[in-house]
């Protein structure tokens, strides 16, 4: 396999790339993005968690997600967190290993009112204490809400645009693409860090796959969670099959290669379940980051199991940067 120039924006050639043809393909492949990864980042690998704040509900009709009001799971539904419980579970994520904590909300738009409130206390606190750096996903964002969440002291904000703007139509009828690259937009405009990114897995062609990759990168962001679906039972996509741990880990290897050096890849959600005792090989093909403990509304692994992987392939995990 011939040298690729970063960054790979060439659609054909990564969807070609999506689907190798072999072992020996997919080792190349992995190669050239570890070269990519070491040379961005070098040995360190950033750590992150989260916390299902609201769950629940949700009026969007996104075709993978357990807590869509228009599915049947068995996801749990309640109403926000207090600050103090939000607060205690980013103690706790500080002390399996993240750095970083995510706040997490369903629903289309971010909370208003006294839920705003709320989370702008616990932001706050989590500032005060600097245990970790707080992040939010909460959801469709308006200019002034953007500005109170960074004001509070929120650094970094996550939304994904979930599919390419070719396949999103598919997944998601009740907001557009533009909708959430919009979203993207008002939050660096506020000054906060983005994490942006989406799934893979989603019934989409090697191409389309690619889309959501170029469309992340176009963006600039900061980090870039790198989800595999887990097919949930009741939702619109339960009947469709993982990737195998090949797709998975070309996916990982061609959205190192499209990013900007500066990104963290990070892998999230259903890695366990697509890639499982192949998961460390996640670092080799590019992944620079990844998602400790539960997730939304699965399990994930033990956060200790993934320091151990860490510490096999002499990584590191950073520091905090608060």
């Amino acid at each position: 396999m011939p040298a690729i120039t970063l960054p790979l924006t060439d659609l054909d050639q990564a969807a070609r790339l999506l689907e190798p043809g072999s072992l020996a393909e997919l080792g190349e492949l992995m190669a050239q993005a570890g070269r990519a990864r070491q040379s961005a980042h070098g040995q360190t690998v950033e750590l992150c968690a989260i916390v299902n704040a609201r769950s629940g509900r949700c009026s969007e009709d996104c075709a993978f997600c357990a807590q869509s009001a228009h599915h049947h799971t068995q996801a749990e539904v309640y109403p926000l967190l207090e600050a103090d419980e939000i607060v205690a579970r980013s103690r706790a994520a500080a002390a399996a290993g993240a750095t970083r904590f995510g706040i997490v909300t369903s629903g289309r738009g971010c909370p208003q009112g006294p839920d705003l409130d709320e989370i702008c206390r616990a932001v706050e606190a989590i500032r005060r204490e600097g245990h970790v750096s707080p992040c939010g996903s909460l959801g469709l964002l308006r200019p002034d809400q953007a500005r109170r969440l960074a004001d509070a002291g929120l650094t970094r904000y996550h939304h994904n645009l979930e599919a390419g703007p070719s396949h999103f139509p598919r997944i998601c009828a009740s907001h557009r693409f533009e909708d959430r690259v919009e979203t993207v937009r008002l939050a660096q405009a506020a000054g906060l860090e983005v994490c942006v990114g989406g799934i893979v897995g989603l019934g989409e062609t090697p191409r389309q796959r690619a889309e959501l990759a170029l469309a992340t990168a176009q963006l600039d962001p900061e980090s870039v969670p790198l989800n595999f679906l887990n097919p949930i039972p009741g939702t619109r996509l339960g009947h469709l099959p993982q990737l195998t741990p090949v797709q998975a880990l070309a996916a990982v290897a061609v959205f190192r290669l499209m990013l900007p050096a500066k990104a963290r890849l990070r892998t999230c959600g259903g890695r366990q379940q697509v890639l499982g005792p192949l998961a460390p090989l996640m670092y080799l093909a590019g992944a620079d980051a990844t998602m400790i403990g539960n997730y939304l509304t699965t399990e994930g692994r033990q956060p200790a199991d993934d320091l151990a992987d860490l510490a096999a392939l002499g990584l590191r995990p950073i520091g905090r940067e608060i």
